[in-house]
């Protein structure tokens, strides 16, 4: 199982980025795609979620409203579309997904997801 997470950069409060998660085809055909995020001397935290076929996905309260989980399929890609950025997004950003079926109120749990990408660093600064 292969995660490739890509996208991330230096830029300024209020400026956007796109992460990207590339998968292996096998890797893509699971059922859930999440996003967490680990700052330096944090724990690493949730950041968003897609369960496949679920019409909402799910987000942490910091980042709802302003970013944006989606998948490709036909590409076998992720996206976390991060808009008004923040000095306190600043952190790694890590794709994840799982070997099998998370229940909904499991989504926002690390230890659920099975494989990971190497991460990709976001830095928002003036």
């Amino acid at each position: 199982v292969q995660l490739q997470a890509s996208g991330g950069g230096v830029v300024q409060p209020g400026d956007s980025l796109r992460l990207s998660c590339a998968a292996s085809r096998r890797t893509f055909e699971r059922n859930v795609m999440a996003w967490f995020r680990q700052a330096p001397g944090k724990e690493r935290e949730f950041v968003a979620a897609l369960r496949k076929g679920d019409s909402r996905p799910s987000y942490a309260d910091s980042v709802k409203g302003r970013f944006t989980i989606s998948r490709d399929n036909a590409k076998d890609t992720a996206y976390l579309q991060m808009n008004s950025l923040k000095p306190e997004d600043t952190a790694v950003y890590f794709c994840a997904t799982s070997a099998g079926w998370i229940i909904l109120s499991n989504v926002r749990s690390s230890p659920a997801y099975d494989y990971w990408g190497q991460g990709t660093q976001v830095t928002v600064s003036s």
